[in-house]
């Protein structure tokens, strides 16, 4: 984790972020053991933090976690600030018609944020959780959302990757990546073949805007063990479906494209999930 350049806002965020991504309650000396902030400024943060309740201090164990303040915060970004709320009632169909879990997620900073997961009728386990951040260059959202950025957006997005070699399948330079979005650019959909985790597979399509842009991205997702890729392409039609729906009420709500704009109160209201995760 480095140092932030951007003052007391962005060492607290810095703060957040690290007790968050433990996933569970951490000690003091855990979080300055990888801290790149002093002993004395690392715990002036996480006093200020705690008294402003977007951390939580248990005095019998001496640990910290986020706050009431936090989850509050992030339920409130998940319904004003997300595709969630829009695309909630298209994703519950799609996976009870299909039988398969089905992910929406939007970019955020060059990565993938994974911001609602409805789950098959016999789950797998696997990475992806709601409110979870992953690589955008080995998952099927990700490759979707990424080839249909602007060459400055997507040069930039490309530098933030890691090319981290999670399986034998995994696209690990620039250059491998380019032309896969490529052929995602040209046929209209992604896929995931086992790129960043062994036996899961999926097919995902991205959510564009009037203009183009990528607001958002779906996949149906499914394990090797009872589903091929031929099987997931068979659902090609339902998925642009429920893409091409999720994007007219998104408009409809006056989504902005990432440039900015008016947003309106959405009209169909449902619950977020449960799951607050780093």
């Amino acid at each position: 984790m480095a140092g932030s350049g951007d003052g007391t806002v962005g060492k607290a965020l810095e703060v957040l972020d690290h007790v968050a991504g433990f996933a569970r309650p951490v000690r003091f000396a855990e979080l300055l053991g990888s801290s790149p902030y002093p002993k004395a400024t690392l715990y002036r943060m996480l006093q200020t933090l705690t008294s402003t309740g977007m951390l939580s201090f248990d005095t019998d164990r001496h640990t910290y976690q986020p706050g009431v303040r936090l989850v509050r915060l992030a339920h409130s970004a998940w319904a004003q600030s997300s595709l969630a709320p829009v695309a909630r009632p298209h994703l519950d169909a799609l996976s009870h018609d299909l039988g398969e879990t089905v992910h929406l997620a939007q970019l955020d900073s060059g990565q993938v944020l994974y911001v609602d997961k409805i789950n098959a009728a016999q789950p797998v386990e696997m990475f992806s959780q709601a409110g979870k951040v992953g690589p955008a260059y080995c998952t099927g959202v990700g490759k979707a959302m990424l080839a249909f950025l602007n060459e400055s957006e997507l040069s930039n997005a490309l530098t933030r990757q890691s090319y981290y070699r999670h399986t034998e399948h995994t696209l690990n330079t620039p250059e491998k990546l380019r032309v896969e979005l490529d052929a995602i650019r040209n046929r209209g959909h992604a896929y995931d073949r086992e790129e960043h985790e062994m036996g899961i597979i999926c097919i995902a399509m991205p959510i564009l805007s009037q203009s183009g842009r990528p607001m958002g991205a779906m996949s149906i997702t499914g394990s090797t063990s009872r589903i091929s890729m031929e099987g997931l392409e068979s659902y090609l039609p339902r998925l642009h479906q429920a893409a091409d729906a999720i994007a007219k009420d998104a408009s409809a709500w006056r989504f902005p494209d990432q440039s900015g704009g008016a947003r309106a109160v959405p009209q169909q209201k449902s619950e977020p999930p449960c799951q607050v995760s780093p």
